[in-house]
């Protein structure tokens, strides 16, 4: 079945993703919350590497592997999962892979040309330096030397997937769900709700901007929670 995502139009998805890269990840919690969704928050162990990685703002890519011993000499399925990448999305790399890299800098530089626009890996990744200077942002929960060749193999990709989460064991992301991440940890938002909770934490986002603003001004916290009320 076709998600949500895909019946909107290139143009219309990439309006999108950069009106999020405009708001922050503790507003579009916040909206979700209210929502009624109260678990998309993933683990607090999911970093950008390097430090100074840009935010996360696109629509995921699934791509799911596991620990399995295999010669060394290269990873065909892996190949073939980033071949069908489109421009705006993000890779979401799940799996049972610990210690080892599910990729580094050759292949988030074959990613990038094919337009995406960054990574989240619920597991390892290496080459964080020179991943950093293709400015190609990436969110995962450790960094190490290890490669997965030999070791930890793709099985899938544009299938549901499931990632260590914050408030809950696991949070399933689905192909086309959008993916936010910033200073303060990443997000998954359903595809079907996209629009709704991109609109209302615009809404907060300006009534912040105003808070601040008058704080600035000189009113009290007081005043300006009088004023603005809770956000």
């Amino acid at each position: 079945m076709d998600s949500i995502a895909s019946t909107i139009d290139h143009q219309k998805k990439e309006e999108i993703r950069i009106r999020f890269l405009k708001v922050d990840t503790s507003n579009v919690a916040d909206v979700l919350d209210n929502l009624g969704y109260p678990n998309q928050g993933l683990a607090a162990e999911f970093s950008p590497f390097p430090a100074t990685a840009d935010r996360l703002a696109g629509w995921a890519y699934t791509i799911r592997g596991q620990m399995t011993p295999f010669p060394l000499g290269g990873d065909p399925e892996k190949m073939m999962a980033c071949q069908g990448i489109s421009p705006g999305e993000v890779t979401v790399w799940s799996g049972d892979g610990e210690g080892i890299c599910y990729f580094g800098e050759l292949i988030a530089i074959g990613m990038k040309e094919r337009g995406c626009v960054g990574s989240l890996v619920d597991g390892g990744i290496r080459d964080v330096r020179w991943i950093g200077q293709h400015e190609f942002p990436v969110f995962a929960r450790y960094r190490t030397p290890i490669q997965s060749i030999g070791r930890w193999k793709v099985n899938a990709w544009q299938t549901p997937v499931f990632l260590r989460g914050a408030t809950t064991s696991l949070v399933k992301i689905e192909p086309g769900d959008f993916i936010l991440g910033d200073e303060d940890g990443v997000l998954t938002i359903p595809a079907a709700i996209v629009e709704q909770v991109l609109e209302e934490a615009e809404r907060l986002t300006s009534i912040e901007v105003s808070i601040r603003a008058e704080l600035s001004a000189g009113m009290t916290l007081a005043e300006a929670l009088k004023k603005f009320g809770h956000v």
